[in-house]
């Protein structure tokens, strides 16, 4: 029960082997089944099994997935609650996974209405004219997922349907209902619909999605369909949006069965989890570079300077691996030394390309970089002592204070920077502690050996002396 790399791929063509009419589908044993029952079942059978339900959504394991996992079980439609960057789309797009694979269709029908039970009137027309020859196409569950990005200028019949001019003009009344062109939730039938950012959407609008959440009618001009729709509405918001960009509307908010609440990774391990899956590192970024990452972003959602309100979406930890990494590619073109690794120098491309993705408080305008440097230096400190701890670190330090300087910059290669230093047992105890061997490539060895450094810096154990394109660790 997984989902193609993408919902919103091309799904896979049906097994040759299935019915192809009403009849053969009846002869098959199949009955019509809602897509609430098949989520109930298909989530059972997962928990059952021992097989994750949720591929791909990380930190949520104790705390958002069991309650949406009760919400699904009791037949819920469902708006996820949280700031910006928390995954809740992620959350959403990973529900088509609980779908059956294959579910039959009426082949040619505006709305996937199953052949056994159509619903609209020239379905219920066709089925009655061709009887067991009724054609029957297939549809994989990933098509049976639609999305919408709330916008303020969605309209009704965006969501549910309008008047389609053109079948008006082939001499059909205004009066029938086959003159009506059906909108995203009509045509997600037997399917999820996923409304993000919901309280974007005009109130008025909300207004049309009450009788499809609870009568599951549509009213369109004047018509009144009575189309037993079978439909799983679910939508984000974030928490600001009740009550100052827009809102959700009381009798909407009643409609959902059950409000789930989202959260940012709760410690540094989910954090770089998240980061790991996420992010297209074009370098090789270390655990340990990676960890301080992770510490940072957390730094920046507990930092009184920092807007709180909008919180500190977790791209920004997956943006700023992804310019380490790409800082650590151009670091070796420029030197020619392979592979490309992310050393701690690579840090300083953070702060001045990820500025403008943290907003802060007013009054500290002009004084973002300096902010993000100082958090940023505090989380190397905080990575560097877990990583270390127990690693007596004066060997080294007092190597350097002696006079053995070692630079490090864009231009500098991880050879040249362990070339200045004599052969210490403590630079090979570093590297083990780090999950590095001996014998692996020198650009990986110099990168923990530059973290210690940096980390001796820090605590106040030795000098840094910059000049724009080269560090130098001295006494």
């Amino acid at each position: 029960m997984t989902l193609p790399t993408a919902p919103f791929s091309p799904p896979p063509a049906p097994p040759a082997d299935l019915p192809r009419t009403a009849g053969e589908l009846r002869a098959a044993g199949h009955r019509p089944r809602g897509v609430r029952a098949e989520i109930h079942d298909n989530l059972l059978a997962a928990l059952r099994a021992g097989r994750d339900p949720w591929p791909g959504i990380v930190g949520f394991e104790r705390t958002v997935l069991p309650q949406l996992e009760r919400a699904l079980l009791a037949g819920h439609d469902v708006v996820l609650l949280g700031e910006r960057g928390q995954g809740k789309t992620r959350v959403l797009r990973t529900l088509a996974g609980l779908l059956d694979e294959w579910t039959p269709v009426i082949e040619g029908a505006d709305l996937a209405e199953h052949p056994l039970a159509p619903i609209t009137p020239e379905s219920r027309r066709r089925a009655a004219e061709l009887g067991a020859e009724l054609p029957v196409a297939w549809l994989h569950r990933c098509a049976r997922y639609a999305e919408k990005l709330a916008t303020p200028d969605t309209s009704v019949g965006d969501l549910i349907g309008d008047v389609d001019p053109v079948k008006v003009a082939e001499g059909r009344s205004l009066g029938d209902p086959e003159t009506i062109h059906y909108g995203l939730v009509p045509r997600s039938h037997r399917g999820i619909v996923a409304v993000n950012e919901l309280p974007d959407l005009a109130e008025r609008i909300q207004v049309a999605l009450l009788n499809v959440m609870e009568e599951r009618d549509i009213q369109i001009r004047g018509y009144t369909l009575r189309l037993p729709l079978d439909v799983l509405l679910v939508a984000t918001a974030n928490p600001e949006d009740y009550t100052n960009r827009g809102r959700i509307i009381t009798p909407l908010k009643d409609r959902f069965g059950a409000e789930v609440r989202t959260h940012y990774p709760l410690d540094v391990a989910a954090e770089v989890d998240v980061v790991r899956q996420e992010a297209r590192l074009v370098a090789e970024v270390g655990e340990p570079l990676l960890s301080v990452l992770a510490r940072f972003v957390r730094h920046l959602r507990e930092s009184a300077v920092v807007d709180q309100r909008s919180g500190v979406s977790a791209r920004f930890a997956v943006a700023a691996a992804e310019t380490v990494a790409a800082a650590a590619l151009r670091r070796s073109a420029l030197t020619g030394e392979r592979p490309a690794v992310a050393r701690p120098v690579d840090l300083d491309a953070v702060p001045g390309v990820l500025r403008g993705k943290v907003e802060f408080e007013p009054g500290e305008e002009g004084r973002e970089t300096e902010h993000l440097t100082h958090l940023l230096r505090r989380s190397v400190a905080e990575a560097a002592t877990e990583l270390f701890a127990g690693i007596d670190l004066r060997p080294l330090g007092d190597t350097v204070a002696d006079g053995a300087l070692v630079a490090t910059g864009e231009r500098v290669p991880g050879t040249e920077l362990l070339s200045a230093l004599p052969e210490l047992p403590v630079l090979h105890e570093l590297a083990q502690r780090a999950g590095v061997a001996a014998d692996e490539p020198p650009p990986r060895i110099a990168a923990v050996v530059e973290l210690a450094l940096e980390s001796l810096y820090l605590a106040r154990r030795l000098a840094k002396d910059a000049d724009g394109t080269t560090t130098v660790y001295g006494p």
